[in-house]
């Protein structure tokens, strides 16, 4: 009985050291808004409610450049896009156990310089799969590189080679990959959506939209409805599909168009409905179905009132969690009924993970929430330390919250914090 024992005993200290060593047995967050792009992480065993002080400070990097952009994290390393003036807008690879940087790599010039509002900036997430990842820089230019030493494999640029032809605030889309194909927005009217080879770049197919588009600032989304395989992206007149074989333009829905010019935030699509958020005009949802040969999207809703914020949004069950400029919502994702509205921090960009919502406020400040249709119930608030200075008194903090390895991943232009909130550790 006592040998028996021991060995169960050994077992579990073998167990616990792998979960603890073994980057594989924590989520990753290769890519914008997480595995699915939706905004969830798969974390599990996370703290359920923060300390008064928050939780705590693993380290504080301030090194790392300018930008907007937020990170993706697989293993040990976390991997951001950044800018040191207006010349060198790069991609770096950082260590998750320090915040040091391990290599880094130009991708070009910072886009759109003269822009106004002014904020030019480093703006899109790198996706990464296995030994490569894929970067755009806010110019256009689009690369191909090696994880390990940065090296670039093949490169694109979306202004030259396909006349793009992006918004105002240049290109801040995050590259989509869908087996082996790579989806990217240059906007414009030869080539509005392209889809290249991703181990080589060659074209496999230049999308046309009828009428023509600019590029705006979401990322699109591979979704599968009634059997045909298609790519929804928010462009500057609406949301779009196409087909992701051929790059056949399929459907349009016109009423997410912002009055700023400013369609940010990334569709969610769940169950065969597409929601989309526009600034300054309101948010609202189609239901996409295929018919007589063709997809045909049915709107169901759209309002002034819902989540349209620069932070996106994130479906939990039945509900949509989002914000607009002055409050957290939650509504029937399939009715638009809004539940309840509460200020919370404001405006906020938001992800989920084990039962809870991270929210990092345009104010700088950082929440946790337990989503309910009943009412906001808060878990914790906090600010990070010594939050950076604005450029001018219109620019906010607009980095999405990042939670992978056991930890949440914070950017405020030029620093980026990173604390623990798994709950086994911070009880040590």
């Amino acid at each position: 009985m006592r040998i028996a024992l021991r060995r169960f005993s050994a077992f579990l200290v073998v167990v616990q050291i792998v979960a603890a060593v073994d980057p594989a047995a924590a989520a990753d967050w290769p890519q914008w808004r997480g595995p699915n792009r939706d905004g969830i992480s798969r974390e599990k065993g996370l703290l359920q409610r923060w300390p008064q002080e928050g939780p705590k400070l693993v380290w504080k990097a301030t090194d790392i450049g300018s930008g907007y952009a937020a990170p993706a994290v697989m293993h040990d390393r976390l991997y951001l896009l950044a800018n040191e003036g207006l010349e060198n807008e790069f991609v770096a690879a950082i260590s998750t156990s320090d915040g040091k940087r391990i290599w880094s790599t130009r991708l070009g010039n910072v886009g759109q310089p003269n822009q106004k509002p002014s904020f030019p900036a480093a703006r899109s997430t790198p996706t990464v799969e296995g030994a490569v990842l894929y970067a755009l820089g806010s110019d256009g230019d689009l690369a191909c590189l090696d994880t390990n030493s940065g090296k670039i494999r093949w490169r694109k640029h979306l202004r030259s080679d396909f006349a793009g032809k992006p918004g105002t605030w240049a290109y801040a889309e995050s590259p989509l990959l869908d087996g082996d194909t790579l989806v990217a927005t240059p906007g414009g009217n030869e080539a509005t959506m392209v889809a290249l080879n991703k181990k080589t770049g060659e074209v496999i197919w230049e999308s046309p939209i009828p009428g023509g588009d600019e590029a705006a600032y979401a990322s699109a989304l591979a979704v599968e409805v009634g059997g045909t395989r298609q790519y929804v992206q928010l462009l500057q007149k609406g949301l779009v599909g196409v087909e992701a074989k051929t790059g056949k333009f399929l459907w349009r829905f016109d009423k997410p168009v912002s009055r700023f010019n400013a369609n940010i935030p990334t569709p969610v699509f769940a169950d065969g409905i597409a929601y989309a958020g526009s600034a300054g005009t309101g948010g609202g949802a189609i239901r996409l179905q295929a018919k007589d040969g063709a997809i045909a999207a049915e709107p169901l809703y759209f309002e002034a009132n819902l989540p349209s914020a620069i932070g996106g949004a994130v479906k939990v069950g039945d509900y949509l969690y989002g914000t607009t400029g002055s409050a957290l919502l939650c509504l029937e994702f399939q009715t638009g009924q809004v539940k309840w509205k509460d200020r919370a921090l404001g405006a906020a960009s938001l992800c989920f993970a084990d039962g809870r919502l991270y929210m990092h406020g345009e104010n700088g400040e950082v929440a946790l929430a337990a989503p309910s249709p009943e009412g906001y119930r808060e878990q914790g608030r906090f600010t990070p330390p010594d939050p950076p200075k604005r450029a001018n008194n219109m620019e906010k903090a607009w980095v999405y919250p990042v939670v992978a390895g056991g930890r949440l991943y914070l950017r405020d232009h030029g620093c980026l914090w990173c604390y623990e909130i798994r709950a086994m550790a911070s009880n040590k």
